[in-house]
């Protein structure tokens, strides 16, 4: 498992490997949403500050693999092919919260 790390600090962990987590991590649709996601009342990225990429750490590992049920308790679906991201900080989406 690998961390995406924002000026060092741990945002987000993978289940995919190196080259596949560094691919989702980096790509140009990812950063958009690191810019649009918020934590705190502001962005995740400001889309200047380092990003990174490193093996996650024990704790990052055991957070992931108890993080397998949904907001409502049931089980996720193990079916999923693709890999896995989990955020390690309390994200909101604005854009949920208009009324458009």
């Amino acid at each position: 498992m690998f961390t995406l790390t924002i000026s060092d600090k741990a945002v987000a962990v993978t289940n995919a490997a190196e080259d596949e987590a560094r691919e989702l991590f980096m790509s140009e649709d990812f950063k958009e949403d690191l810019k649009t996601l918020e934590t705190d009342g502001a962005p995740l990225w400001d889309g200047f500050a380092t990003l990174g990429l490193r093996p996650a750490t024990d704790l990052e590992v055991t957070e992931f693999e108890e993080a397998d049920v949904d907001e409502e308790g049931e089980e996720e679906a193990e079916d999923d092919d693709g890999p896995l991201i989990m955020f390690l900080v309390d994200v909101t989406d604005p854009d949920d919260f208009n009324d458009d």
